[in-house]
C-alpha cells in the first residue's frame, strides 16, 4: 500500500468514526485487512471494551482458512464473529468499514457476519 493511499484510508476511517460510536446496546463492527490477513472486533466503545474478535490467525480459524481465497476467509472469519458475537449476547452492530472500500474482501466479511446472523 503506497503512502498516499494508507494515509487516505485513515482520513476516511477517522471520518467514519466521527459518526459512529458503539454502544452496549448496538456496539461496532471494526474490521482491518492487511495483505494477508483480515482482522474482525465488535466493540463497545462507552466501556472502551472489545466484546469478541475473530481473525485469520485465531487458531480456531487458521486451519480452516489454509490455502483457501482471500475472500472466503473474510467470509469464514465474519461467520465466525457473528457466532461470537450472538453468544456473547449482541445481535445488533454498526459496521465500520475501517476507511476501506465496501468491497472484495469487506463486503464479503459483512455478508458472512450477516448470514451469521448480525444485524446491521
Amino acid at each position: 500500500m503506497a503512502i498516499k493511499s494508507k494515509i487516505a484510508r485513515k482520513r476516511r476511517h477517522r471520518r467514519i468514526r466521527n459518526k459512529i460510536s458503539g454502544t452496549a446496546q448496538r456496539p461496532r463492527l471494526n474490521v482491518f485487512r492487511s495483505l494477508d490477513h483480515i482482522y474482525a472486533q465488535v466493540i463497545d466503545d462507552v466501556a472502551g471494551k472489545t466484546i469478541v474478535s475473530a481473525s485469520t490467525v485465531d487458531k480456531a480459524l487458521r486451519s480452516e482458512v489454509v490455502g483457501k481465497p482471500k475472500k472466503d476467509q473474510a467470509t469464514m472469519v465474519g461467520k465466525a464473529i457473528a457466532e461470537r458475537a450472538k453468544a456473547a449476547g449482541v445481535s445488533k452492530v454498526l459496521f465500520d468499514r475501517g476507511g476501506y472500500l465496501y468491497h472484495g474482501r469487506i463486503k464479503a466479511l459483512a455478508d458472512g457476519a450477516r448470514e451469521g446472523g448480525l444485524d446491521f
